[in-house]
């Protein structure tokens, strides 16, 4: 999204990337907030393999998933083609995203707004949601609320932060260590990648921090009403400790 700010070609591989992130507490939330008619239309954007996509397309809802990854996307074709679901994936840069229809339900998972880089890449994407947004449809987010404190921690050693096996078979390890840049709001993560016990390389995992009233200021610039700001997925209010920040918006 910025020449200066990336995201490593092998946080994009499609095994290592689902290996790592099979955390599911995201999807009971946006169901509890999906139309309660099936024929409904629903938009996920950066959709990565489909790890939500596909839970919803089961429940039998018309749902469209949308991401800027090739690689990503093949990943989430044949893993919906597995459960015989006819899912419409769509490789595009959600900023620009042109489409037909209008939908019931759009939503931005997985702190994927924190590859947004710059202030206008947020407010055009926003733009882009309101086009597509239905009269009284919702729009969901979730991000980070910032923590200084692990910040300034991340940038002192090297640490371990996973561990797995990835369905073909690799072992990985992944060690981080971070540096804040107070200029732009960039937090500059360097993944260290350990694959089957060897060194394999440093991959770059940067991300936009969004402090909470600059984010609530972007939403209502763009014509958005807050309806919920919760502080995790079981909807607990937002505070100064909450880790999350999960906006319901209309």
């Amino acid at each position: 999204m910025d020449s200066k700010y990336k995201v490593g070609d092998l946080l994009y591989d499609a095994n290592i990337y689902d290996g790592m992130n099979t955390n599911l507490a995201d999807l009971p939330f946006i169901k509890r907030w999906l139309p309660k008619q099936k024929n409904t239309r629903i938009l996920e954007l950066c959709c990565g393999t489909g790890r939500l996509t596909i839970p919803i397309g089961k429940d039998d809802y018309n749902i469209t998933g949308v991401d800027f990854t090739t690689s990503m996307l093949e990943k989430a074709r044949n893993n919906a083609a597995a459960f015989g679901l006819d899912i419409t994936f769509i490789e595009a840069d959600i900023r620009t995203l042109e489409l037909p229809e209008k939908y019931d339900l759009i939503f931005i998972p997985f702190n994927s707004i924190h590859h947004l880089y710059k202030n206008e890449d947020v407010l055009k994407t926003f733009k882009m949601v309101k086009k597509h947004l239905k009269e009284d449809g919702l729009f969901l987010l979730d991000c980070f609320n910032p923590n200084i404190q692990f910040i300034v921690e991340g940038e002192k050693e090297l640490k371990k932060i996973s561990e797995y096996t990835t369905k073909d078979g690799r072992q990985v390890v992944i060690k981080e260590i971070m540096r804040y840049e107070s200029t732009t709001q960039v937090n500059r993560i360097a993944w260290h990648y350990y694959i089957n016990g060897a060194f394999h390389s440093i991959q770059n995992l940067d991300m936009r921090l969004f402090f909470p009233q600059e984010l609530d200021s972007c939403l209502e610039q763009s014509g958005f009403t807050i309806a919920h700001k919760f502080g995790d997925f079981e909807e607990g209010p937002f505070t100064d400790t909450s880790e999350k920040q999960i906006f319901v918006c209309r």
